[in-house]
């Protein structure tokens, strides 16, 4: 790796930590100038992607996971590292398939899942929208549910 603050080709590896689903942080060093960096290496992994209600296939976007997910939890106590620890349970459950296809219904099941475990007002918040509640009673359902 070479160093960017002089034009050495050579630096060492300091540490080496886990960064999340699919990453791996490097702290470096120049061997030259001895000053420190910070590398991430992303694993190569085949693209997934999701099939929609009518057919169509668009590519796996975390963004999109992440807004819904955010939206469910807006305004309540669940914090941005759980949040993400979401997120990465999920694609990670959704790669664990060994397809590289998953149909949107898998998706919103395991999004349920995880808004059930941090917060049940976001999770009835996404349900309603998931699952198109029409009136009041679709609630009290969703919410009886819950309670067991």
């Amino acid at each position: 790796m070479k160093c960017p603050y002089c034009p050495a080709p050579e630096t060492e590896v300091v540490e080496t930590r886990d960064s999340d689903l699919d990453s791996i942080r490097r702290r470096r060093e120049c061997t030259r100038c001895g000053k420190r960096f910070t590398t991430y290496e992303k694993l190569d992994i085949a693209d997934l992607f999701v099939v929609k209600r009518d057919g169509r296939r668009e590519k796996f976007d975390r963004t999109k996971l992440r807004i819904g997910i955010m939206k469910a939890c807006e305004k309540r106590p669940v914090s941005h590292e759980k949040i993400e620890a979401a997120i990465n349970g999920i694609e990670k459950k959704l790669r664990e398939g060994g397809k590289n296809e998953v149909k949107t219904r898998r998706i919103g099941e395991l999004v349920m899942e995880k808004l059930r475990e941090l917060d049940e007002v976001a999770y009835i918040r996404f349900a309603s929208v998931y699952r198109n509640f029409s009136d009041i009673k679709s609630f009290e359902k969703e919410i009886r549910t819950l309670k067991k």
